[in-house]
């Protein structure tokens, strides 16, 4: 496939400074309740009845970086013939990216199939060698087999005679309806194939992000399920590495997964759209009191939600 040029796009605007107020004890203890009565094992004591200590903040930054190319890749295909034009040799059949395709919605993922025009052909087809029939693997081709009822012998006793099979020892197959032979599922009986070209025309979004770690104790990966109040979103062709925002990290991470996906992508597909966006996660560690002793639990995300790797009363609980 030719290389595309990957024109030098304008550098972004500078970020200003954003925060995100602490969320109050009252939302962080709903959201604790809350946790605790998913759980069937925990009891909702320690949420309750739990006295808040100390709440502090661990907002992070998320930098996501979406590249959403186009890949196409040919293949052979076929069809029962019906009459279908056959067009191979006509003309010369045009290149993958000389094809139409629908306009894709950016950013959503998606395929199509494309019959490539001046490829088609007829031969017999290969599976049961033109003669739109195969024999029955069932039956090995003869119509019928050995009756089950009586092993073959005609009788179920020495003198009652088999009223499964009448006698005979062999019963209709029922695979094939006693014919020894089924419609071929390849050419479906037509005897004959149309053989061409399929584009296959897919979509997809390459998703990266970059998380900066904060010492809260929360691990990053407790973040990818959740949102935060996005704070920057620039979207074209081929977008530019962040400048001037105040995290030296996410500028930093900007710039290696903008060259990154500019230099990857672009090789082994065509890049249509980049996206990149920034928000600032709200993480919250909460201090509690229970019974005498200290706890903590989390809570993060647009969606409050929480985790804690010490919950104080839990029992053992099957589901039967």
């Amino acid at each position: 496939m030719p290389a595309h040029p990957v024109p030098q796009p304008a550098p972004g605007p500078e970020q200003p400074h954003w925060n995100i107020p602490s969320i109050t004890e009252d939302t962080a203890r709903d959201a604790f309740r809350l946790y605790a009565s998913s759980k069937c094992c925990y009891s909702s004591a320690p949420a309750k009845d739990g006295v808040i200590t100390n709440m502090e903040a661990f907002n992070t930054y998320r930098y996501r970086l979406e590249t959403f190319t186009e890949s196409r890749s040919t293949e052979w295909s076929h069809e029962p013939y019906q009459g279908q034009p056959v067009d191979a040799y006509a003309q010369q059949p045009p290149g993958p990216w000389d094809i139409s395709a629908r306009v894709p919605t950016f950013f959503v993922a998606g395929q199509q199939k494309i019959k490539v025009p001046y490829t088609s052909s007829m031969k017999p087809c290969h599976g049961c060698i033109g003669m739109g029939r195969k024999p029955c693997k069932d039956c090995a081709g003869f119509g019928n087999k050995v009756c089950w009822v009586c092993n073959g012998s005609g009788f179920r006793h020495r003198n009652d005679r088999c009223h499964h099979c009448m006698g005979r020892g062999r019963e209709n197959c029922t695979h094939c309806h006693g014919q020894g032979s089924k419609q071929c599922d390849i050419c479906r009986g037509k005897q004959q194939l149309l053989v061409y070209i399929n584009l296959n025309v897919k979509w997809t979004n390459n998703t990266e992000d970059y998380v900066v770690e904060q010492s809260s104790g929360l691990q990053v990966t407790n973040l990818s399920q959740v949102s935060g109040k996005e704070l920057f979103r620039d979207s074209q062709y081929m977008v530019y590495p962040l400048m001037g925002f105040p995290d030296p990290m996410i500028v930093q991470a900007a710039q290696r997964l903008v060259a990154d996906h500019q230099h990857n992508f672009s090789q082994t597909s065509r890049i249509l759209q980049q996206r990149q966006t920034i928000e600032l996660i709200p993480v919250t560690k909460v201090t509690y009191a229970w019974k005498g002793k200290i706890y903590v639990y989390f809570v993060y995300g647009n969606e409050f939600k929480v985790h804690t790797d010490d919950y104080p009363a839990t029992c053992c609980c099957s589901v039967m």
